[in-house]
C-alpha cells in the first residue's frame, strides 16, 4: 500500500506563515513531524505526497519520497490522506469500510483506492484523480488539525505520545554523576553520540526528555519534561521549561517555553520565547521576548493574512514567526503577533505591531514594504552558506511566488 499525503487545499491558508514554505507534513508537533506520524499510524510500504505546484521543486530536495510526482498514483494500492488528519482519527478510520471520506465543505480527508480503481481513474493532475473518486461520505466530527496553534497547543501531549511510541525510555548515554535530575530517569533519553555537559539538570515530574543525536545541552542549563531536542541543536546555558519542540541545528538561550522550533534558527541570547511556533533560518535578536498572556486574561486572536483577527480559543499562545524573519535587540512581541516570513524588526522599545507581513519591515514604529528582495535574498544566501547549505534557484522560485502571494497583506499592514 502506498501512502499519499495531500496538502492542496484552501484550508493549508490557517497554517500561515508556517506553511508558506513547506508541505503541511513537515510541520513538527511533539518529537516528529506530521507526515511521521500519519505514515506510522498506517504503516504504509511507500510515502509519496502532492502539494502547491510553486513549492515542490524547493522541497523536493529534502524530501524523503516523491513531491507532485502523478506516476505515484498507479501500479500499488492507495491510502489517500489529508496531511491535516491526526493520527489518532487515521487509526479510527482504518477500521472502518468507508471508502471515503470528507470534511462538510467537502475537502477530501481519506480514501481508499485499490490498484485496479487507481488506474481506472483521472490522472492527468491530483485535482482531477480526486474528483474522479467516488463520492466522499462527509465526516463533520472527523479530528484534525484546523489552525498552526493547534500544534502548538497539542505539543506537550504530542511528545509524551511520541516518546512512548519510540520505546527509548531509559536508554542511550548515562547520565553523568554531575548531572542533577528530578523524576524518573526512565523517562530520559539521550542519544549515544549527544552531549550533555555537567552542571545541567533534568526534571522529568511532568514528562519525558528526549535528546537526539548529536545535540548539545551546555553547562546550566534546564530541561523540564517534556521536551524534545533535535539533531545537533544547542542548548547555551537555556531554561527550557516544559513543552517544547527543538527542531535540528536550533541554538538556544534564554528562556523558552512550550513551543515549536522549525529548524535552523537561532535564540541564542537572553529573552523569552512562549507559547509560539517558529519557523526556519530565523534570528531572534538578543533580549528579543513576546507574551503568552493578555493581562485580562481573555482568548488571545490572531490574524494570519488578509483576514480579521482569529480567535483561538487559547487562553495562552505567544507568536508565528515566518521563516528567515528577524528581530533586533530588545524587540517586544505583544500575544498573539503574526512575524511573517523574511520580516524584519528593528523597534525602539515599544510594543511592536500584531501583524508584520511577509517581506516587510517593522523600523522605527513604522511598518513598511520592506528591502528589495534581491537584497533579502541575497541575506539568506549568506545565512544558509554559513550552514553548509545552498541557496538554490528553486529556493528562490518559491520565495517569489510567496512575494507574489503576500502583496496583499503588506500593502494593508502600511496603509
Amino acid at each position: 500500500m502506498r501512502l499519499i499525503l495531500l496538502d492542496i487545499f484552501a484550508s493549508r491558508r490557517n497554517f500561515y506563515p508556517l506553511a508558506f514554505s513547506r508541505p503541511l507534513w513537515e510541520l513538527r508537533c511533539g518529537i516528529l513531524n506530521l507526515a511521521q506520524k500519519i505514515r506510522a499510524a498506517c504503516a504504509a510500504d511507500s510515502v509519496a505526497g502532492f502539494a502547491p505546484a510553486y513549492m515542490a521543486a524547493a522541497c523536493q530536495g529534502d524530501s524523503p519520497f516523491p513531491i507532485n510526482d502523478l506516476a505515484a498514483l498507479e501500479g500499488d494500492d492507495l491510502l489517500l490522506v489529508n496531511a491535516r488528519l491526526k493520527p489518532q482519527a487515521l487509526a479510527d478510520l482504518l477500521k472502518q469500510p468507508s471508502a471515503a471520506l470528507a470534511t462538510s465543505d467537502g475537502e477530501l480527508l481519506f480514501a481508499r483506492v485499490d490498484k485496479s480503481q487507481a488506474a481506472a481513474r483521472d490522472r492527468q493532475s491530483i485535482e482531477a484523480f480526486i474528483k474522479d473518486l467516488a463520492p466522499a461520505t462527509a465526516a463533520p466530527s472527523a479530528e484534525c488539525w484546523n489552525f498552526i496553534w493547534d500544534l502548538v497547543d497539542a505539543n506537550a501531549g504530542e511528545i509524551d505520545r511520541d516518546f512512548v511510541a519510540s520505546g527509548r525510555g531509559g536508554q542511550g548515554a548515562k547520565l553523568d554523576s554531575h548531572i542533577s535530575l528530578r523524576g524518573n530517569a526512565r523517562d530520559v533519553y539521550i542519544a549515544p553520540d549527544a552531549t550533555v555537559c555537567p552542571m545541567v539538570m533534568f526534571d522529568t515530574s511532568r514528562g519525558p526528555i528526549y535528546i537526539d543525536n548529536q545535540a548539545c545541552v551546555e553547562a546550566f542549563s534546564q530541561i523540564e519534561g517534556p521536551c524534545y531536542i533535535g539533531p545537533h541543536a544547542r542548548l547555551l546555558g537555556a531554561r527550557c521549561r516544559s513543552g517544547n519542540s527543538i527542531g535540528p541545528h536550533c541554538r538556544i538561550g534564554g528562556e523558552i517555553e512550550a513551543s515549536i522550533m522549525q529548524g535552523h534558527s537561532n535564540k541564542y541570547h537572553d529573552g523569552f520565547l512562549g507559547h509560539a511556533y517558529v519557523g526556519q533560518w530565523v534570528n531572534l535578536g538578543a533580549l528579543t521576548c513576546n507574551s503568552d498572556l493578555r493581562n485580562d486574561y481573555r482568548g488571545v486572536t490572531v490574524r494570519l493574512d488578509e483576514r480579521g483577527p482569529l480567535d483561538t480559543g487559547l487562553m495562552k499562545f505567544g507568536s508565528l514567526i515566518g521563516d528567515h524573519a528577524k528581530t533586533s535587540i530588545g524587540t517586544l512581541l505583544n500575544t498573539g503577533a503574526y512575524v511573517g516570513a523574511f520580516g524584519m524588526m528593528v523597534t525602539d522599545g515599544e510594543l511592536a505591531p500584531r501583524f508584520i507581513p511577509s517581506f516587510g519591515t517593522y523600523l522605527r514604529g513604522v511598518i513598511g514594504e520592506g528591502f528589495k528582495r534581491e537584497h533579502m535574498f541575497a541575506t539568506a544566501r549568506t545565512v544558509l552558506q554559513r550552514r553548509s547549505h545552498t541557496w538554490t534557484p528553486a529556493m528562490e522560485a518559491m520565495w517569489n511566488a510567496v512575494y507574489e502571494m503576500t502583496a496583499a497583506h503588506r500593502k494593508l499592514a502600511s496603509a
